[in-house]
């Protein structure tokens, strides 16, 4: 191939893939890069290997929404949520360093290990809503990054949150983010208790809404009233311990 073709070429790259942004295989091929071709270029010191058909520009600094939109080609349903998405949407403060990212999605999937080691994560699939939920319900980015990977709203991160009560979420410090979740939209979280699935979030929610006093509560509980039931509810957490909720 001639100089001249093959410097046309990284130029279209560097022009299809922003600084911070890792790029794979099939985004180069449509690009008019070959596997060949792709592998002269790390020879020559071109691009950089991150993972298996997985690249970089060389002395690069990949950005965390660069990382996370590469992310959501990958995986159905791809999104930012539970704590992480409170954070971001300003319902948290005060953030642990290094905290992992909470991120969810549809299907199996394995973070790469680059990504983990430049943001620990942990990624899960158990969403805690029906599937006649409309599809990314809840779901937008940022409004700084309005092409950034999709965040939950602030009324869907709750409940994310408390899906993982239990499992990877302690109990007391899910109550005190909870506390701080004094602005949440009345249709967005009826719609969203009215699609969930899991009595365990719905109690906790309502409850706990109601113990903390929140604006809101008086709502959620309307919109739950179907799946609440009588009595105490009980449930076995992970850990074997018990938590028991008030009617």
């Amino acid at each position: 191939m001639a100089l001249t073709t093959r410097h046309k070429l990284i130029k279209n790259l560097q022009t299809a893939f922003p600084r911070g942004t890792p790029f794979d295989h099939e985004q180069l091929t449509k690009l008019g890069v070959s596997s060949a071709l792709a592998h002269h270029y790390l020879k020559s010191g071109w691009l950089t290997r991150l993972g298996r058909g997985v690249f970089m520009f060389p002395n690069d600094a990949l950005s965390r929404e660069g990382c996370l939109k590469f992310l959501s080609r990958q995986v159905t349903g791809f999104h930012v949520g539970g704590k992480t998405a409170l954070a971001w949407r300003g319902v948290r403060h005060n953030l642990p360093a290094r905290e992992p990212l909470s991120l969810w999605g549809e299907g199996k999937a394995s973070l790469p290990e680059w990504f983990q080691k430049l943001f620990p994560s942990r990624y899960t699939t158990r969403n805690p809503f029906s599937p006649k939920l409309p599809r990314n319900f809840g779901l937008q980015p940022l409004p700084e990054t309005p092409n950034g990977v999709l965040v939950s709203v602030p009324e869907r991160a709750l409940l994310e949150m408390l899906s993982e009560v239990g499992v990877h979420q302690g109990i007391e410090e899910a109550r005190n983010i909870m506390e701080g979740a004094r602005a949440l939209r009345a249709e967005v979280l009826t719609t969203l208790l009215k699609n969930c699935r899991r009595v365990k979030v719905v109690r906790l929610c309502v409850s706990w809404a109601e113990e903390l006093n929140l604006p809101w509560a008086a709502g959620a509980k309307t919109a739950a009233e179907t799946r609440l039931g009588h009595g105490r509810w009980i449930h076995r957490l992970k850990d074997g311990t018990f938590l028991v909720l008030k009617s």
